[in-house]
């Protein structure tokens, strides 16, 4: 069969088999559960189709011993296999192995011939996921078949254009996770600050036994205290107070936003598990839910987004905008003298999400956070010098990470619409390189 692309292929591409393509496709197996020395202390790791996440595999869940391999159908493959999902809801998804692994059955592996490049065929069944998916029969459950996925035709140029198409489109993969990875750490590196500094107290520890408190500047380590006072609710340091969160923030501050204006919305669906960007913001007329405005921290407050994570940092609107989300959003804002960006990282605080958790009520399956349960939990709030450090510190660090994720978008985007082009001969590389070279003088991050 074949994948038709978005443009006929131009005359000198050929249309080849990808059996004819590859030196080798096979599936892998499961070794037996019944045995579980197959599974302990394995060295070799195996891959699980829920693990095909359209990029480079380094790491699993689980690995297998040689004698699993030995007595199952299992196979160690090289690294650089290309991983096709063949069953269920994966059908499509695709891996590349970071280093020698082994598979379940559930995946098709493909290793190119040495003149066909593992690149352009990796993007070429990402460009036709949906014709692949199409393929799928099976009523329980869809599943392509080896056989088809050998016999299925798509267009090659010469080998020298495939490597050139393909490292392409892998170097603008290469940005955009290089990207996310950079916000990953500088998230990391937020909260890391913010448990040092109003959980544990570091800095004040540190005085108190006489040591220069670590990572800052002297200026900054004498807003600390070098004591702790006793209150009613333990010791906290001199200076600084216990308080409720319903008097530390705002929840569910008012916005004004008229039934029926069309403004920016959020579903749930688009908060993230991790990192504080949202995705996918729509247009939409108010009807009833959460209002909010740039600064809020949007926590989600029924089950099982609250138990897997779900927050969001506002910082996707306009100037004075006003835009609206799920009636399960709370939205809190802290007050004077915290910064903006403290409730987001109080979100992601694993002590305050399992008191969220810990405290939902209703009937199963609905269970929800109410306002003044959420009120009740306490915190230490900092004197004014230190929680302006705070946010001479983090607010540096929340405005790149949201640059960063714009940009990662804009490229993303980008990628979406040239893959197919490219991979069908369409465009070519000059064209392609051009538009991207755009995107990086017009990105605030470039220098970066």
């Amino acid at each position: 069969m074949r994948l038709e692309a978005c443009s006929s292929a131009p005359h000198d591409w050929k249309d080849i088999r990808i059996v004819d393509a590859c030196a080798r496709i096979t599936s892998g197996g499961t070794p037996s559960r019944k045995v579980p020395a197959y599974y302990s202390n394995g060295a070799i790791p195996w891959v699980k189709t829920k693990e095909l996440m359209d990029g480079f595999i380094f790491e699993t869940e689980e690995a297998i011993t040689a004698d699993a391999v030995e007595k199952s159908s299992a196979k160690i493959l090289p690294m650089g296999t290309i991983l096709l999902a063949m069953y269920g809801a994966t059908v499509g998804m695709l891996g590349i192995l970071g280093r020698d692994m082994a598979c379940n059955q559930a995946c098709c592996a493909l290793i190119p011939k040495r003149d066909f490049s593992r690149d352009f065929l990796y993007y070429q069944l990402l460009a036709h996921r949906q014709q692949l998916q199409g393929m799928a029969t099976g009523a329980a459950q869809q599943n392509l078949s080896g056989q088809q996925i050998k016999e299925l035709v798509l267009p090659f140029p010469s080998y020298p254009e495939q490597e050139a198409i393909g490292c392409y489109l892998r170097s603008l993969d290469d940005r955009i996770a290089l990207l996310r990875e950079t916000n990953a750490t500088l998230e990391a590196i937020a909260q890391a600050l913010f448990k040092s500094w109003f959980v544990d107290f570091d800095p004040v520890r540190a005085k108190q036994e006489g040591r220069a408190p670590e990572g800052m500047d002297e200026a900054t380590a004498t807003l600390f205290p070098d004591s702790f006072e006793e209150s009613a609710l333990g010791l906290v340091p001199v200076g600084w107070r216990w308080s409720t969160l319903a008097d530390a923030y705002e929840i569910n501050p008012p916005r004004k936003l008229k039934k029926g204006e069309v403004a920016p919305y959020l579903d749930m669906a688009n908060v993230p598990t991790a990192g504080h960007c949202a995705a996918a913001i729509i247009q939409r007329e108010m009807g009833s839910g959460a209002k909010f405005r740039n600064g809020d921290t949007l926590l989600a407050r029924i089950t099982p987004c609250l138990e897997n994570g779900k927050s969001a940092f506002v910082d996707f609107l306009q100037r004075d905008e006003t835009g609206w989300g799920s009636t399960e959003f709370v939205v809190l804002r802290p007050k004077e003298p915290l910064p903006e960006y403290h409730a987001y990282l109080l979100c992601r605080h694993s002590a305050f999400r399992e008191f969220a958790v810990q405290s939902m009520s209703g009937t199963s399956g609905r269970q929800r956070v109410q306002n003044d349960v959420l009120g009740r939990y306490l915190l230490v709030v900092a004197t004014d010098n230190v929680a302006s450090a705070f946010a001479s510190v983090v607010v540096p660090i929340q405005t790149r990470i949201a640059a960063n994720h714009e940009q990662a978008q804009t490229l993303a985007t980008l990628r979406e619409t040239l893959l197919p082009r490219l991979i069908s001969g369409q465009l070519r590389l000059p064209e392609a390189a051009q538009a991207i070279q755009d995107i990086s003088e017009e990105s605030p991050c470039h220098s970066g």
